[in-house]
């Protein structure tokens, strides 16, 4: 009888280590998934943030290996970007309201020289842009115009994709009516071109890149939303003067910071407008 209790005694004492083995993982596992879901214990957001929103992130692009799980996470590393991009999202100056076509609607005399102080104060961040996108449409040529004769070594390029339109019916919806085929067409566009220029920097990119987009309030207002992962419905609630300064950086991991929304502090107030 002795050995009996001695040798109970052995399972008993193996069983308690198992089972503190056994919590010990258990709340460790769960306390992982706590710190990484949230900042608080017991607090569960209303949205979580996507981290593959580009469908850029590593995991997504690399074929999962149930056999060699170390050659996967290597993988993993070497598809993980290590630099910032940052985009810089200009609305294009003051012009003509009354003009009939595209062409008439060119810049007003206030708005060459708001287009001139945002190219000054570009000039002055000393930011090493790479490229200048500009929309298609006249306003847009004008200010960009202007814009690189302060910044004559960056390339510039013009992009449709950016010209201005109705991204999305907003909410809550404005007081005058608009047929539903405009937000139908421009939608998809301004989608695509939200698509085709905001995502995570590829895995060659070396150093933190620094580009400029000269375009308009619509656009630049719904990429925000999209970037932000806030609801794109709420485009029209933000407003933006002309020739003002939107900045958002995207990171390695996914992460959007917003430095900047419609910054105008390099106009003087006589010259701040907003149509």
């Amino acid at each position: 009888m002795p050995s009996f209790s001695r040798l109970r005694s052995v399972f008993t004492g193996i069983g308690a280590c198992g089972g503190a083995l056994i919590f010990y993982y258990a709340f460790r596992e769960n306390t992982r998934k706590r710190v990484h879901a949230s900042w608080t214990t017991n607090y569960n957001p209303s949205v979580k943030w996507d981290f593959n929103w580009d469908k850029r992130e590593p995991r997504s692009l690399i074929k999962p290996n149930e056999k060699d799980e170390n050659k996967y996470n290597e993988q993993i590393e070497k598809a993980q970007p290590t630099a910032v991009r940052n985009l810089f999202l200009i609305r294009h100056g003051q012009y003509n309201l009354c003009g009939g076509n595209d062409q008439e609607k060119c810049l007003t005399e206030l708005g060459r020289k708001q287009a001139d102080l945002t190219g000054q104060r570009l000039k002055d961040l000393n930011f090493p842009f790479t490229k200048l996108v500009r929309s298609t449409m006249f306003r847009a040529l004008e200010t960009a115009e202007i814009i690189q004769k302060h910044l004559p070594d960056v390339p510039c390029e013009s992009s449709a994709f950016i010209q201005e339109g109705a991204p999305i019916p907003p909410e809550p919806p404005v007081g005058h009516w608009r047929p539903e085929k405009h937000f139908y067409e421009d939608g998809a566009r301004i989608e695509a071109a939200f698509r085709k220029y905001f995502h995570r920097a590829p895995v060659s990119q070396e150093k933190d890149s620094f580009e400029i987009y000269v375009c308009h309030a619509n656009v630049i207002r719904y990429f925000v939303c999209r970037a932000l992962q806030f609801p794109p419905e709420g485009w029209l609630r933000l407003s933006l003067n002309n020739a003002s300064i939107t900045w958002i950086s995207i990171r390695p991991k996914g992460n959007v910071v917003l430095h900047m929304l419609g910054d105008s502090g390099h106009l003087p107030p006589e010259l701040v407008t907003t149509s």
